[in-house]
C-alpha cells in the first residue's frame, strides 16, 4: 500500500533528525514485515505460488526503502542544509557587524556540501539494501535448488521447507543493519546520527565561510567541556580554544552528535 510523508520543512536539527529517522524506520519495518510473510509462506511450502508472490512483494519493499532514502536525502540536502548553512552564515555576519548574502562563493560551498551529504546517505543505506537483497537471493536459491534436492531423501517436502525457513530467518535478521565491520545498528539510529552530523557540519560551514569571507583568520571554539578536537577522547580539548579557519574547516565536528560551534575572532591576527 502506498504511503507518503509530508514534505520536509526546515527547522530545528533535532526535530528534523527525528523525522528523517522515523520515515526510514517506517520503510525498514515494512520491509521486515514483508520478510516475515516470505518466511511464513516458505515454511508452508517453498514451491507454492504464494511464496513467489510474497517474495516479489519483498522485492518491491526493497525498492520502496531505496526510494524513501533517496527522497529524504534529497529533501534534507536541498532544504535543511541550505537553511542551516544560511543560519550559520548569518550568525557569523551578525557577530562581525555585517550581513549574509548568497554570493557565488557560498552557493558553490553549499553545492559541494550537499553533494557529499547526499552521497553519504546513499552509502549508509547500501548496507541495509545489501542485507535485504541477500535474503531475497537466498530464498530464490532455496526454492529453485535446495528443496528439490533435499526432498529426494527421507525428509518430507513440508519438513524441509520448515527447516529451510527457520534457517533463513536466523541467518537474515532485519532487526539491525549489520555493517561490514560487524557493527549492528538500527536504521533509526544511523539515520538520526547521520542527519545530526550533517546538520552540524552545514551550520558550521556557513559560519566558517562567512568568517573567512570577511578576512578573519581565527575562530573561538564552543564545545562540550570534555570533547576532544579530533575525537571525543582526544586529549587536545576543543572548548575555549582559538583555532585557525583552516583547522576548524578540517574538524567542523569531532564525533556523531557533536555540538561544536565557532565564533569569529577578528581581534586575533597572529598565530596562537
Amino acid at each position: 500500500m502506498p504511503y507518503e510523508w509530508p514534505p520536509l520543512v526546515p527547522g530545528d536539527p533535532e526535530a528534523i533528525a527525528r523525522r528523517v529517522a522515523a520515515v526510514l524506520e517506517d520503510a525498514w519495518q515494512r520491509l521486515a514485515v514483508k520478510q516475515r510473510e516470505v518466511i511464513v509462506r516458505l515454511a508452508a511450502d517453498s514451491r507454492a505460488p504464494y511464496t513467489v508472490a510474497a517474495l516479489e512483494e519483498f522485492k518491491r519493499a526493497i525498492r520502496d526503502f531505496r526510494r524513501r532514502v533517496d527522497q529524504e536525502a534529497q529533501q534534507f540536502v536541498q532544504r535543511q542544509l541550505t537553511h542551516l548553512y544560511e543560519e550559520g552564515g548569518r550568525q557569523a555576519a551578525e557577530s562581525l557587524g555585517t550581513t549574509f548574502t548568497w554570493t557565488t562563493f557560498h552557493r558553490d560551498a553549499l553545492q559541494s556540501l550537499a553533494a557529499d551529504s547526499y552521497a553519504d546517505f546513499l552509502r549508509r543505506s547500501e548496507e541495509a539494501e545489501r542485507m535485504a537483497s541477500q535474503f531475497y537471493r537466498a530464498v530464490r536459491q532455496v526454492a529453485r535448488r535446495e528443496v528439490p534436492i533435499l526432498t529426494t531423501g527421507n525428509v518430507t517436502a513440508k519438513q524441509t521447507a520448515k527447516n529451510l525457513a527457520a534457517r533463513l530467518a536466523t541467518e537474515h535478521r532485519l532487526t539491525h543493519v549489520v555493517y561490514r565491520n560487524g557493527a549492528r545498528v538500527p536504521v533509526r539510529a544511523w539515520a538520526e546520527a547521520a542527519t545530526l552530523a550533517k546538520s552540524a557540519v552545514a551550520y558550521n560551514a556557513g559560519t566558517l565561510n562567512r568568517t573567512r569571507e570577511s578576512g578573519v583568520e581565527y575562530v573561538e571554539i564552543f564545545d562540550g567541556i570534555g570533547c576532544g578536537w579530533t575525537s571525543h577522547q582526544d586529549p587536545d580539548k576543543a572548548s575555549g580554544t582559538v583555532r585557525s579557519i583552516a583547522e576548524a574547516a578540517d574538524w567542523p565536528i569531532s564525533h556523531p552528535r557533536c555540538r561544536r560551534a565557532f565564533g569569529p575572532r577578528p581581534d586575533v591576527r597572529d598565530s596562537v
